[in-house]
């Protein structure tokens, strides 16, 4: 799939920063510094982005990547961890009693589970464009700490409502998760460390299941708290962008967006551009993103709320259950890392991959379907064959940023992928 740059937002065929409509009459003062990328603030004049980077400053740039990658990656992933134990915890609940607890009758432990995207459908597009006004660092660390808040209120629920009425809230705090992260990627990697980095804190969701398996239900109120306090330390420390971060010098910061120049989508901007909107809803690539995100997440939704009564149901007592859901975590995280570092390999073959890995979560889906219920071992190893399909989502997500340019086109986009995404999970359920 080829880079599609945005026709009125490049300065120039290899730029990192962008201006508008280009080749048009300039437009006045204001105007064009409101549409001015935001990492124009690093340079003096337009043409100092092109200037070539000297080999020797590069070369120290590109060893200081690693701090860079501490810099970023670590919050993301601990996030990440956090949202996934988070998110299944309504699924550990269900074996522990919650169904009695709350007298859940019929279809009410679905519309609990499907609650959950509805709120995140509900505010996606909102907190996409609210991602490109604020500080995304600080935004995303606010929508952390309220997600954990609403999380300990769950553990005090007493009703079927309360609960439903929490779980749509979540959901909304949790639209701007991997959205932002997505553009955080795109702000600070070029397109072909893309794949690997968006591999690296994706790869914290099999961590996060893993965890989830050993931590089970009684801890919820505490994991709760624990995320909370993980948005503080997100507000206070993670970088809202290359132009603003404290660890880099001037000279460095502006290095790391001249690195860019080969991505043409742009680092940032703060405001929302109308024919930008308009562009996305008229590039195909934005309805074939939809479709991906739907289709690869119909499976996720059964699995990430029904996966442990699933196992479950092949007999096994709880304690086994949540066991068993650690090797499934941990095959997850190696998918992943396997599928980001063959993609590195073999130069970007994205879409390749994305088919290879949805495989095993086809296999995976029929044998639970199929194969009778007294072969517990075949039933179990069906089972496990539906977690590669989130390996396959992060090449989908890599895709997405780096195929789309311009700032407000890439969160439109960013908002319907996860509208598919979100879709998808509802289906299942």
């Amino acid at each position: 799939m080829a880079v599609n740059v945005s026709k009125s937002d490049e300065i120039g065929p290899t730029s990192a920063v962008h201006h508008e409509r280009v080749g048009n009459p300039p437009p006045p003062k204001g105007v064009a510094e409101r549409n001015a990328d935001v990492a124009m603030a690093l340079f003096d004049t337009p043409e100092q982005v092109h200037e070539p980077i000297d080999p020797t400053e590069e070369q120290k740039l590109v060893r200081k990547g690693l701090k860079i990658d501490f810099m970023i990656l670590p919050y993301l992933a601990v996030c990440y961890a956090f949202f996934y134990i988070d998110k299944t915890t309504l699924s550990y609940a269900a074996i522990f009693g919650i169904r009695e607890d709350l007298n859940l009758q019929g279809p009410d432990y679905s519309w609990l589970s499907s609650a959950f995207y509805f709120g995140f459908l509900s505010w996606a597009f909102p907190t996409n464009f609210l991602m490109q006004r604020l500080p995304i660092g600080k935004y995303l660390g606010a929508n952390i700490f309220f997600w954990g808040f609403f999380l300990m209120l769950q553990a005090a629920t007493k009703s079927f409502g309360q609960l439903l009425a929490l779980r749509f809230l979540a959901g909304a705090a949790e639209a701007c998760s991997d959205p932002s992260f997505m553009l955080i990627t795109s702000m600070w990697y070029t397109r072909k460390q893309q794949p690997v980095r968006i591999g690296l804190w994706y790869t914290a969701n099999g961590f996060g299941i893993a965890l989830g398996g050993l931590l089970g239900y009684g801890i919820g109120s505490i994991r709760g708290a624990l995320c909370s306090t993980w948005g503080v330390v997100m507000c206070i420390f993670l970088p809202d962008s290359p132009v603003t971060a404290k660890g880099l010098s001037r000279a460095e910061k502006r290095m790391a967006v001249q690195r860019l120049r080969e991505n043409q989508t742009g680092i940032e901007n703060k405001h929302l551009k109308a024919y930008q909107v308009k562009e996305a809803f008229l590039d195909i690539k934005l309805y074939l993103f939809f479709i991906l995100g739907l289709v690869s997440n119909v499976p996720n939704g059964g699995i990430s709320n029904f996966g442990t009564l699933i196992i479950q149901g092949f007999g096994f007592s709880q304690l086994g259950t949540t066991l068993l859901q650690i090797p499934y975590g941990v095959l997850i995280a190696i998918s992943i890392l396997t599928c980001v570092y063959l993609n590195d390999r073999f130069i970007n073959r994205r879409c390749m991959f994305i088919l290879i890995f949805l495989i095993p979560n086809i296999a995976g889906a029929f044998g639970l379907h199929y194969i009778s219920t007294d072969q517990k071992a075949g039933r179990l190893i069906a089972y496990y064959l539906t977690g590669p399909y989130n390996a396959a989502f992060v090449m989908i997500l890599s895709l997405q940023t780096a195929n789309t340019a311009g700032h407000t086109k890439k969160v439109v986009t960013n908002a319907v992928l996860f509208l598919g995404y979100c879709t998808g999970n509802v289906c299942q359920i």
